[in-house]
Parts: C-alpha cells; sequence; structure tokens
C-alpha cells in the first residue's frame, strides 16, 4: 500500500505511515484505558486535548483508545507505535518517553483547531485510520532560548515547552546568565538577580530592562517539561560573559574596586571572572544550587568568547598561571573549565561547553560545534561527545531572507532551508566521530528578539525545518515543504506569531531598525 506521509502532513516526519480507510472519531463518550505505566502519557493526552476539545476522554477499562507500555517491544527509548482502526485508538511505546512522542503525533492527526486553546463548539474530533511505526534519528533533539539578554516570563516560557513538545524536540537549553543578566536566584548571592538582573538599557535605545525567576517558577517549570517528555539545561556562563555577576560582586573580578554595570551592548565583553580560591568557591555554590533546581544529566557551563585581556593584566592571575604550571594566563581558561566541571561530575552530573576550536575542553565535556561543523568532528575525534549547532544553519537570532522588511538580527541570513539542509552527520566523517554525534539544536539569542512575538517570528518555522531533519532519517526539501505548507494550521490554531514561509505573505513583518547587526558569529 502506498505511503501517504505527505497527504498527513505529521512535522517531524515519521519513520514509517500506512493509511487505512476510514475514520475513528473521538467524542464525550470515549473512553481511555491506560495500562500501568502509561498514566502520566493518559494524563498529559487529556490536559492537552481538553482546552479546545473539552472531551474528557475517562478512565475506562474498555475504554477504544488505548495507552499501552510494552516494556519488551523493540521501540527504542523514543520509539512508539500508533494504530487508528475504525474500532479504536491503540498507542504502543516500549518506554514512557515513546507514549509522549505517541500523543504529539495523535494530537496532530485530530483537526488542527483541536490545538488551540479556545474551546470549540464540535463534539466530534476525526482521527484517519493510519498505521504508524516511529522512532527517532538522534537522541538530543533542542532549542536554546536565551532569557540573559532578554528576559521572557515563566509562562511564556511554558509555551515555549510545549512548542518543543508537538514538534517532538526533547531539550530546551535555557541561557540564564550573560553579560546582560543574571536570570537564576542564588539564596546565597541575593545581589546576582537583585543588581545583576536589571540593566539601564539596550544598544542605546535608554529603556532599563529587568526581570529574574524565583526558584518556585524553575522548579514548577521543570515539573511542566518533564511531562511532556522535555529536558531543562540550564546554561550559568562562566568564565566569560559574566559581567552581570561582576555588576553584584566586582570582588570575583580581576580589578578589585572598579565598579562595574550589567553590560548594556551586544558582542563579547573583556570582563571575565578571577580565577583566585573564591572565585571558585563562588562557582561551586551556584552550581550546587543548579544542581538542586534542576535535576537533569546535563548542566552548560558556557566557556565561550572568553577574552584573556584581563588575566594577562592582573598580577594574580599571572601567579595563579604560574603556580598552576601553565604557560601564560591564556591557558587558564582551559584550567578554570577543568576546575568547575570536576565539582559539576562530583554532583554527579555532566559539563556541557561551547566549543570555538574542538580541542579548547577537558574531555569529560560534552560539547556544542558552534563556530565551525568541522570543530565538531576534531571533538568526537578526542573522545567528546558532540551536540551539533553551527551557527550558519541552526542559529535562528539571523534574518531568514535579505529582505528589507525582515526584521534586523545577526549579520547574515539564515533560510528556511539552510536549516532543512543542516547535516549533524557530514558524510565524510569518520564512523568513530558519527557516533560521538548525540544530535543537534537551534539557538535563539535574543539580542533582537525582546517579545515574545518577535521570538516566535525568528523560531518558526525554522524550528519546525530542524525538529524534521533531527528526527527523521528521511531527507527531502520539497516534501518537506508540502508537509509544512499544511503543517502551518496547526502553528496558526496554537497561535504561533511566526513567519509565513511564502515571502509574500510577509509583508506585515517589522522593518529592520537603525542598529547595525554586529558581525557574525557571536554570542
Amino acid at each position: 500500500m502506498p505511503d501517504h506521509r505527505t497527504d498527513l502532513a505529521l512535522v517531524p516526519r515519521p519513520d514509517s505511515v500506512v493509511t487505512l480507510p476510514g475514520r475513528f472519531v473521538l467524542d464525550r463518550h470515549t473512553g481511555l484505558r491506560a495500562g500501568p505505566g502509561a498514566e502520566d502519557a493518559a494524563d498529559l493526552l487529556r490536559e492537552l486535548l481538553a482546552p479546545a476539545t473539552g472531551l474528557p476522554l475517562a478512565p475506562r477499562p474498555d475504554g477504544r483508545l488505548t495507552l499501552r507500555l510494552d516494556p519488551a517491544a523493540d521501540d527504542g527509548d523514543e520509539g512508539y507505535r500508533l494504530t487508528v482502526t475504525t474500532d479504536g485508538v491503540l498507542l504502543g511505546a516500549a518506554r514512557p518517553e515513546g507514549l509522549l512522542r505517541g500523543v504529539q503525533t495523535l494530537r496532530q492527526l485530530l483537526p488542527p483547531e483541536a490545538l488551540g486553546e479556545p474551546a470549540r463548539r464540535r463534539t466530534d474530533w476525526p482521527l484517519p485510520c493510519v498505521r504508524i511505526t516511529d522512532r527517532p534519528r538522534f537522541a538530543w533533539r533542542g532549542a536554546m532560548l536565551d532569557v540573559a539578554r532578554h528576559f521572557q516570563t515563566v509562562s511564556y516560557v511554558r509555551r515555549f515547552v510545549d512548542l518543543l513538545a508537538l514538534h517532538k524536540l526533547n531539550v530546551l537549553h535555557l541561557h540564564l546568565t550573560d553579560d546582560q543578566g543574571w536570570r537564576l536566584p542564588v539564596a546565597a548571592y541575593p545581589r546576582l538577580t537583585a543588581v545583576g538582573g536589571r540593566r539601564e538599557e539596550s544598544a542605546g535605545n535608554g529603556t532599563p530592562h529587568e526581570g529574574a525567576y524565583d526558584r518556585d517558577e524553575l522548579t514548577a517549570l521543570v515539573t511542566h517539561a518533564a511531562r511532556r517528555g522535555v529536558t531543562i539545561v540550564p546554561e550559568i556562563e562562566m568564565p566569560g560573559h559574566a559581567r552581570a555577576a561582576l555588576a553584584a560582586y566586582p570582588h570575583l573580578g580581576n580589578r578589585p574596586g572598579t565598579p562595574l554595570a550589567p553590560w548594556t551592548r551586544w558582542g563579547v565583553c573583556e570582563n571575565v571572572l578571577g580565577v583566585h580560591d573564591e572565585v571558585l568557591d563562588f562557582c561551586r555554590t551556584v552550581l550546587d544550587e543548579v544542581g538542586e533546581i534542576f535535576p537533569g544529566p546535563y548542566v552548560h557551563l558556557g566557556g565561550d568568547e572568553c577574552p584573556s585581556v584581563e588575566w594577562q593584566r592582573s598580577a594574580a592571575a599571572r601567579a595563579r598561571a604560574a603556580t598552576e604550571g601553565l604557560p601564560g594566563p591564556a591557558a587558564l581558561h582551559r584550567w578554570f573549565m577543568r576546575a568547575v566541571s570536576t565539582h559539576l561530575l562530583s554532583l554527579g552530573r555532566r559539563p556541557l561547553g561551547w566549543t570555538e576550536t574542538g580541542t579548547d575542553l577537558p574531555t569529560p565535556f560534552t560539547v556544542m560545534a558552534w563556530l565551525d561543523p568541522e570543530h565538531g568532528r576534531a571533538a568526537a575525534l578526542r573522545g567528546h561527545d558532540v551536540i551539533m549547532t553551527p551557527f550558519r544553519s541552526t542559529y535562528l537570532d539571523h534574518p531568514q531572507s535579505a529582505d528589507p522588511a525582515e526584521p534586523c538580527g545577526q549579520d547574515g541570513v539564515v533560510t528556511l532551508r539552510d536549516v532543512y539542509e543542516n547535516d549533524p552527520t557530514p558524510a565524510h566523517w569518520e564512523p568513530e566521530a558519527v557516533r560521538r554525534v548525540l544530535g543537534t539544536q537551534a539557538q535563539l539569542w535574543t539580542e533582537y528578539a525582546p517579545t515574545p512575538d518577535r521570538l516566535e517570528y525568528q523560531a518558526f518555522p525554522r524550528l519546525c525545518a530542524l525538529a524534521d531533519t533531527a528526527w527523521s532519517g528521511h531527507r527531502d526539501w520539497h516534501d518537506f515543504r508540502r508537509r509544512l505548507d499544511r503543517h502551518q494550521t496547526r502553528l496558526d490554531a496554537h497561535g504561533v506569531r511566526g513567519r509565513s514561509p511564502h515571502p509574500e505573505r510577509n509583508a506585515s513583518c517589522e522593518p529592520r531598525s537603525d542598529v547595525r547587526p554586529l558581525p557574525s558569529p557571536s554570542h
């Protein structure tokens, strides 16, 4: 029987789809039967469908909508099997994560209005009869959200998590600290958010900007994400991109007695953490708190764009380099990252960092290769696990076209097709390098995305393209575009304020401002 994946327009594309005759209708009488271990997925399905459909999907032992966990099945960690016939629906998986992915496929099979929040008047919700077997290509399928440069409320971050889950993305990398703002509460250092969470303006606009999360908000966010199968990876930048922390506690820097304020510019700031023992104690205390709030296996330690200018000028830093037997202050970067990663490992967590050469981080690190894809190859061959994040195809802070009406962003265009054609494991890579690639993720730096509207314009539909290629081993640009056209109705129902993939429909996007974009690449 022919494969009709395009007709169903599922994003990401499932591994195998066979369409069957007929349909099954969900209505107020439809019961939901959840086997042992499938209860959480059943609760999520009810929660997600209730706002628009009003369907109770009441628990019933004879329910015709069945979710079943089968640990012996050959589905992998996130694979699932979904069968819809005129008699009922069966969603099965070997692990709970697979059931959560199947729930999102069920949502996409329903009429698009089922994805909205306003209640609809219709009482029947048809599902096409279909048989799907599915599993992801990569284990790491993520998106980074920078809330340090422009703060976003926790309610919006929850919505962003929901959009990731809809597209079977399973990691939210939350960039919580930078030169321009510190958003993470740390009980031992209250000035981090009180002082470091507010700056006087942004790139000369004259408007103060501030915001920070409290611990309860972040704990609830972690729970919200976990229920949807999304792991939150916090990022605490060190030793560079740390000016907001230095504004709060100047003695942690390299110029004692020199007052600083959170940076009001974009780009790379030369103010970095010092290398004396009190700084390492500070980092350990912060990481202890991070470990209590975020239970996931990974913590991102930044490590990127760390100028050594202050270390070169600092007698204390030069003395530290000599004491540690290092060739000079520039080598303190690697020494620092090893020291903080050692503490993180003692907490049972895995360190993540940005790599700018593929050889600049100690081997305990899992690395994100952002500057050049070949840096990922070099890191993999050195024994690092790698997540591919090349800026030319995953940085969504770049404009989506060269149209003068496009909102401003970093210099250089990253089109929808650029994102789709990103291959985390290039064909010329050695098998041993390919085996080290965990996956890929998109980056939403927010210098030019201060609001949720702008964030979603930058993210969609490009995030759909990344989700499709990260999940599916099949690549067909024209097939993706056909599916995306149909998928757009789902995004519309969800209220996503994205860019239309059709240039002629983007007349309403805001014009570029007079702010000159920074040369790329830059975090």
